[in-house]
């Protein structure tokens, strides 16, 4: 990988760093401000909620003003935000502290769309699915970090972990390569259709997904261990899914149908293991299946939109991908919370089935 990647590399983490620290610092804030966590629950979820309703039209943007002029400056919005969440947080307005989260919410999607065009302008495109790979096994470390550097600014207080979050955005907008290019005519439309199979595998990775990474408490529970295990699940959950990642990454397989079949097969079987409740060992087996296919998939998919997608329109293109994945996320999520625990990853296993029939279809077209 060139310089140019590892700049780009240092902003994608940079920007996504405060994603993951958020749920953790926002319930922390919450308890000094009100006493109670709930408020931090509110503002996860108005964060969410702003993050889908924002990601398409921030693309748009990145679009027709320039990606990397668009995402420093979408940077310097979320950066200005956070910090001004720290002053409402000081002050205990908490209309404001929901309000506030708004503006980085709705400009987080763009940045994941934005980020991800401007990484096929600094690597050639033979070199795209390695780079991608490698990405993921970055992120997985991004996301484990945040809460970890949540906990270690807790101690010197509850607003110390915003402050960091808004010091990341900044960071992140200083590290976004400079690159000049012209821009494209924008495209009449995108093709959907031909992007539908992909976006399905997006939509079942977050929908599986979601069934282990937000229910690791009920699932050792189910199995009358101690809560504190419930951590073992997210380690075996993160750790398969950087060794996919790494595993691509040094193989290099073509990002094909048949790959990205494979990964589905294998979130098939492991959520039809986690659903079986079959015991510790299935608990295990099946975090490593998902967790497995999760950085293969994820980069497979994220190639072949590269190809579909018009240049004029891939920070939209890709922004729309997020919607997708995050909207799948949130659909698994909510299945956890109001289904019976086996019923939830059988839902996720009939997303990745579909996706895996769709690949098909296309196949035969």
């Amino acid at each position: 990988m060139n310089r140019a990647y590892w700049r780009w590399s240092v902003g994608a983490q940079l920007y996504r760093l405060p994603i993951a620290m958020g749920p953790l610092a926002f319930t922390s804030v919450a308890a000094v401000v009100t006493g109670s966590y709930r408020l931090g629950g509110v503002m996860v979820a108005v964060l969410v909620g702003a993050e889908i309703v924002g990601a398409v039209p921030c693309g748009r943007l990145l679009d027709r003003i320039g990606v990397p002029r668009g995402l420093v400056l979408l940077l310097l919005a979320a950066g200005t935000a956070m910090a001004a969440l720290v002053v409402a947080a000081g002050a205990e307005s908490h209309g404001l502290l929901v309000a506030l989260v708004v503006v980085p919410g709705l400009v987080v999607g763009g940045l994941s769309g934005g980020f991800r065009t401007l990484l096929g302008s600094v690597v050639p495109d033979d070199r795209l699915p390695r780079a991608v790979a490698i990405d993921s096994m970055l992120f997985e470390g991004v996301l484990i970090a945040g809460p970890l550097l949540v906990a270690a600014l807790n101690p010197a207080g509850a607003l110390v972990p915003l402050a960091a979050m808004a010091a990341a955005y900044f960071a992140a907008a200083l590290a976004v390569p400079r690159v000049v290019a012209p821009a494209p005519p924008r495209a009449a439309k995108l093709p959907v259709r031909n992007a539908l199979p992909w976006l399905a595998c997006l939509f079942a990775l977050g929908h599986l997904l979601a069934t282990v990474e937000v229910a690791p408490l009920p699932l050792v529970q189910r199995l009358g261990a101690d809560p504190a295990l419930a951590a073992v699940v997210i380690v075996v959950l993160s750790g398969a899914s950087i060794t996919g990642s790494a595993v691509f990454a040094w193989r290099r397989p073509p990002a094909g149908r048949r790959q990205a079949a494979l990964a589905l097969a294998g979130f098939v079987a492991g959520g039809s293991v986690l659903a079986a409740d079959l015991g510790w060992a299935g608990l295990l087996t099946g975090a490593a299946l998902v967790g497995g296919g999760t950085g293969p998939l994820l980069t497979i998919a994220s190639v072949r939109l590269q190809r579909l997608l018009p240049e004029g329109r891939r920070a939209e293109g890709f922004s729309a991908a997020f919607v997708v994945q995050a909207t799948g996320f949130g659909l698994g999520s909510l299945s956890v919370g109001v289904l019976p625990l086996s019923l939830a990853p059988t839902l996720g296993v009939v997303s990745s089935a579909c996706a895996c029939a769709m690949l098909a279809l296309l196949n035969s077209s």
